[in-house]
């Protein structure tokens, strides 16, 4: 029994290790940018749903970016939710799949959790952070987005975990890219 525990315990210690050690998964800040946040997985506290959902976070963008829009769509359970700015939700992995066509040569959707927490249950979780959306416009110019999102996970019945709601909130315009007061003469 106590190898058991001791197995899993260096289990846990690698698997976040190992999360750590990777840009996407470890929480270090992009070049040229401040970080105050301490790193979530780094935290001699983190328990293993929050590892875990480290883990999914990392597998689900690890996919997208290597597949696009149709692993996007097929990480959602049957009757999740997408929310985002300006446009009505999207609702359930079918209608999903119909929304999500990009390839990724074409637009590329990169994030990072900033942290993770598990329902005592277990069943159910979330994470939040921050993503980055980089692609051409039908005219061939850069477009990119940018801003927070929070991903509500929930274990399903065969096991498996899927993405029941992701809702994202674009980052605001820098200053001075709207909304100007006319001056006089203008």
């Amino acid at each position: 029994m106590a190898g058991m525990w001791k197995g899993m315990i260096c289990g846990v210690v690698l698997a976040a290790a190992s999360l750590a050690s990777h840009p996407a998964w470890g929480q270090l800040p992009e070049p040229g940018t401040e970080s105050t946040a301490p790193n979530p997985l780094l935290d001699p506290t983190a328990n293993q749903g929050k590892i875990l959902l480290f883990n999914l976070e990392a597998r689900f963008a690890k996919d997208v970016a290597e597949r696009g829009g149709a692993a996007f769509a097929q990480w959602f359970a049957p009757d999740g939710v997408i929310l985002s700015n300006g446009v009505a939700p999207v609702v359930g992995q079918v209608a999903i799949a119909k929304s999500s066509t990009w390839s990724p040569k074409d637009y590329q959707l990169v994030w990072t959790p900033t942290d993770a927490v598990m329902d005592p249950s277990g069943d159910t979780g979330y994470t939040w952070g921050q993503y980055h959306g980089h692609g051409k416009d039908a005219n061939g110019n850069p477009v990119e987005t940018s801003g927070r999102f929070i991903t509500i996970w929930r274990k399903q019945q065969d096991g498996t975990w899927k993405v029941a709601l992701d809702a994202g909130a674009n980052a605001p315009a820098e200053a001075g890219d709207c909304c100007r007061v006319p001056t006089a003469g203008n």
